[in-house]
């Protein structure tokens, strides 16, 4: 079990970090200016100057296509540190002529929602100037990670220094509506929190990746491996009378053990989502409270355990079988797609994992194997015994009465 752990915790724990720019510049072809800053996702970086006497921005995006007919863009958000409510200037090539165009969008409820197309409009804020340039000019051509940076001059409110800034990309524009970006853990982080007086950032990413991390690992552990190991446990073991009740006391532990350390993930991804407005995953969220759930009620059962000849003993049993084993179904299906979400899907942490879940199922084919070697052995024992070709006290039937 021991080994389990180390197996596939220590390929969890060396996911994929998030991207950096390697360097961040003050420097363009038009313009110096006085600060700069790494964003913390698709390698992009900012750079700007503030004026604190008219309290205007001059700031400009460095970001990369993804698609030649893809888009780039990023906004201020004036009230919160999400994507909803953003003011943003998207850019992307023009569908008639090929060249660049630079347009403003408000992203409201309904474009999340992704009930009605983004179409472009005025933004209500105090945009002064706005331009967007590839690098290499006129003649740059844009493909899967050309370069652009994105220009703007935005008058703020007196005294607020603090702005937050989000920034996406994404595969195609239909018209002159951008489509919707990819929904990695990556592109649903892209939001930043700084001054623009003094350089700070209040970016949580980094907290927020290793909490994820760890709510991956303990989820993988608990869920995806401890869980299946304890109905395992009770499936093949039961039947071993040298064992007395040891393998119950081992199955009940196991349940017990892997349910605690499930509801910690489990109350790590609700705060998670607590820190993370604007990002949800709606799927791995309900499959988790699902999964959950039904843990929660599996151990339950175990304060209503009917004795052995009680009437009511069969049909707690097939809750019990019923509910344990969907419990282990879905806790299955959500580990996986908890690395879809987190964007290990081709990480060495998913190979580790299914691994390691390879073996499991490797040893349950095994004992099932067994198990029927046995039973077709003691049936035709039993068989020869009823018939009086054997006696019942025959040593080497191997039969225990």
């Amino acid at each position: 079990m021991l080994l389990l752990y180390l197996f596939l915790l220590l390929p969890l724990c060396s996911l994929p970090h998030i991207a950096f720019s390697s360097h961040c510049t003050i420097e363009t072809a038009t313009k110096t200016f006085q600060k700069c800053m790494n964003l913390p996702t698709q390698q992009a970086s900012i750079a700007w100057t503030f004026h604190p006497y008219n309290s205007t921005l001059e700031l400009v995006f460095f970001g990369s296509f993804i698609s030649p007919s893809g888009w780039v863009g990023w906004g201020i958000n004036p009230s919160s540190p999400e994507m909803t409510g953003t003011r943003a200037l998207i850019a992307f090539p023009d569908p008639n002529s090929g060249q660049i165009v630079l347009l403003p969008y408000i992203l409201d409820p309904t474009v999340k929602l992704q009930k009605s197309p983004l179409l472009s409009r005025p933004l209500d804020i105090h945009l002064l100037s706005s331009t967007a340039t590839m690098y290499g000019g006129k003649m740059a051509t844009i493909h899967n990670g050309a370069a652009i940076q994105i220009y703007a001059t935005i008058k703020l409110e007196s005294n607020k220094t603090k702005i937050h800034l989000i920034w996406n990309r994404g595969l195609y524009v239909q018209g002159y509506s951008p489509t919707i970006h990819p929904t990695t853990t990556n592109d649903l982080s892209s939001i930043a929190t700084f001054d623009v007086l003094s350089g700070s950032s209040a970016s949580q990413h980094t907290d927020l990746t290793t909490m994820r991390v760890i709510h991956g690992t303990i989820n993988a552990i608990s869920w995806g491996i401890l869980l299946p190991m304890g109905a395992i446990t009770a499936r093949y073991l039961r039947h071993i009378e040298a064992l007395g009740p040891a393998w119950f006391y081992a199955h009940a532990g196991m349940q017990l053990f892997a349910f605690v350390l499930g509801t910690v993930g489990f109350a790590i991804g609700i705060r998670l989502g607590e820190l993370s407005p604007g990002v949800e995953y709606k799927l791995h969220r309900k499959l988790g409270i699902a999964v959950f759930c039904l843990g929660a009620l599996q151990n339950l059962a175990l304060l209503f355990r009917p004795k052995a000849r009680n009437k009511f003993r069969k049909y707690w049993k097939s809750y019990h079988h019923f509910v344990g084993y969907s419990c282990v179904v879905l806790g299955f299906v959500n580990v996986f797609q908890g690395f879809e979400v987190m964007g290990a899907s081709r990480s060495y942490a998913k190979l580790s994992y299914c691994l390691g879940l390879s073996t499991l199922i490797g040893v349950c084919i095994a004992l099932e194997v067994n198990s029927w070697v046995v039973f077709c052995r003691k049936s035709k024992e039993e068989k020869m015994r009823r018939e009086g070709l054997i006696g019942s006290s025959d040593k080497g039937s191997g039969i225990h009465n």
